[in-house]
């Protein structure tokens, strides 16, 4: 299945921040046949057939950057991740979970929109069955913790249940710190008239660039720099909500600015 230029410049800059076991993982998903359909037939029912923004595997992969970003970051700070703390499983094993979810998260929309979470959920098991099979072969305890933690990560992404581990935090931020104007470019092309969902098309356009980075105060720092203020409905109508139902608002900086002329510091 052929992939576009700007799928395989962030497949590169992902595997450039994985090794070992991880990185084995990752390079098998990316050229995975059926992980492939998934997230391109998202992208048909989302963009095509409904006018939305991109949800296919440049969002997903994407969101899986943005996820793995945060993630070192914490991890340089001495964070420790719920599966650590709780002595589940090692810090590599976190961020297998964070990875897988955050590469499925959004193949429910292939689908449809509605509850798409509990469908991308559905289609995952078996690929997450698949894949943990194969690297932790003989670990069934492991296997399966890491399981949860993944099916947690992607039936949380859209803040409508309650998450409770950083792990499925990073998840749900990833995704929402997705939204920079390349985002609704297609959309914007094919659009023939006014649609529902229309302001996170619109609202995304405004958003020229989204940086993650390591804080003054805090380990992460979000700064958001867009054109016009249609942009802060991307920030606090979908970002806000998502770092605020993750458990990461304790480690995240976040602010917006407008124009270089209208800074907004919220965290």
């Amino acid at each position: 299945m052929k992939k576009s230029i700007k799928e395989t410049k962030i497949e590169k800059k992902i595997l450039e921040k994985l090794d070992g076991k991880i990185k084995n993982i990752a390079e098998m998903m990316f050229e995975d046949e059926e992980i492939l359909t998934l997230q391109n037939h998202a992208n048909n029912v989302s963009i095509t057939r409904m006018g939305y923004n991109d949800h296919g595997p440049v969002h997903m992969k994407k969101a899986a950057l943005n996820s793995i970003i945060m993630f070192d970051l914490l991890k340089d700070s001495g964070v420790k991740f719920s599966l650590q703390r709780e002595k589940a499983g090692t810090i590599q094993d976190s961020k297998i979970s964070v990875f897988i979810a955050s590469i499925l998260h959004d193949i429910g929309m292939s689908v449809c929109r509605d509850n798409h979470e509990y469908l991308s959920v559905n289609l995952a098991i078996p690929i997450i069955d698949r894949i943990l099979k194969k690297y932790y072969k003989n670990n069934t305890s492991r296997r399966t913790i890491i399981k949860t933690t993944t099916i947690e990560g992607i039936i949380g992404h859209m803040a409508t249940q309650e998450i409770t581990s950083i792990e499925a935090g990073l998840v749900l931020v990833g995704d929402g710190c997705d939204m920079e104007k390349g985002r609704a470019r297609i959309s914007t092309i094919i659009s023939d008239g006014a649609k529902p969902g229309d302001i996170h098309r619109y609202s995304a356009i405004s958003i020229k660039n989204l940086r993650i980075d390591k804080g003054k105060r805090k380990p992460i720092k979000v700064e958001i720099k867009m054109n016009e203020a249609a942009g802060l409905f991307q920030v606090e109508q979908v970002l806000i909500p998502k770092i605020k139902s993750s458990k990461l608002v304790p480690h995240i900086e976040l602010c917006a600015i407008i124009d270089k002329k209208d800074r907004r510091e919220y965290f």
